[in-house]
């Protein structure tokens, strides 16, 4: 991939990694599709790289502004060679008290309009035998916690979809992968983030406590976007990128924490596991 010559189309570009994404891929000399729902949003990304950037409204949910994204994407710039799956936001409540129809609309832009946003461009990929798909995930997409239960399950869709697909692509040399960003100084935790109304007396101290703690921090996280735009940036040029990269020092040291966890685990419980299958004098 050539960041100098490169079409890309990115979702999700109103605010966060998704806009210093379009930010970074324009300054290195890329053409890039500039999406939001509210196409004043990204505006004037398009007035400092007019002859580059194109903004386009994108609610992913919906088929037919995916449909227009594309056709303007094309008639435009003549084809996509990096589709970056940003779109997406935050719910938090415990399981108990998930609201469906917010539960059930998260999911639609977390994981559905991701996945009509991947269908869509596939084909033309694997024509040409080459593209690249970026995922952005979360840290949630690596392990579950008390009040993320429903935004976690979103993003473990995601993983899963991009790990099959990065398989399912490879003979065409179509490059899939997912970053799993841990806390961002973004909008996520902010007013992009969706709370559950109810809530019940007796989660207060593991639930409650944590969903205030995600509250508190906004504007204190660790991570930076404006590092975080340009690594993921980097991932389109690389010949051979890693199928998951984790952004930030929270999420590298949680999800080893958690690997050293499930590997005692499975060392725990080994002769049960195996015990499941026939006995060897009867295969």
């Amino acid at each position: 991939m050539n960041a100098q010559k490169d079409v890309w189309l990115i979702t999700g570009c109103s605010s966060g990694i998704g806009r210093q994404l379009a930010l970074e891929v324009l300054g290195r000399g890329g053409n890039v599709v500039v999406t939001a729902r509210k196409v004043d949003s990204v505006a004037d990304v398009v007035d400092r790289f007019p002859d580059t950037a194109m903004a386009v409204a994108l609610d992913v949910c919906k088929p037919s502004d995916i449909d227009a994204a594309y056709t303007a994407t094309f008639d435009r710039f003549g084809r996509i060679d990096v589709l970056v799956n940003n779109a997406g936001y935050g719910y938090l409540s415990a399981i108990e008290e998930g609201d469906n129809d917010q539960i059930r609309r998260m999911f639609e832009t977390n994981f559905f309009g991701l996945l009509a946003m991947t269908q869509k461009v596939i084909p033309f990929m694997r024509e040409r035998r080459c593209g690249c798909i970026l995922n952005v995930s979360s840290q949630a997409g690596l392990m579950g916690n008390p009040g993320t239960g429903f935004y976690s399950s979103s993003k473990y869709a995601v993983e899963g979809l991009t790990e099959a697909l990065s398989k399912e692509l490879a003979p065409f040399d179509i490059r899939v992968c997912a970053v799993q960003p841990g806390p961002f100084r973004t909008d996520w935790a902010g007013r992009s983030m969706q709370v559950n109304a109810s809530a019940l007396t007796d989660y207060d101290e593991h639930v409650g406590s944590r969903i205030n703690m995600i509250g508190k921090i906004d504007g204190q996280q660790p991570g930076d976007p404006v590092r975080a735009a340009s690594l993921i940036a980097d991932l389109a040029e690389m010949e051979n990128p890693p199928a998951q990269l984790l952004l930030g020092s929270v999420v590298l040291d949680t999800y080893r924490q958690k690997l050293a966890a499930l590997g005692e685990q499975i060392d725990r419980f080994e002769v049960l596991t195996r015990s499941a299958d026939y006995p060897p004098e009867e295969c």
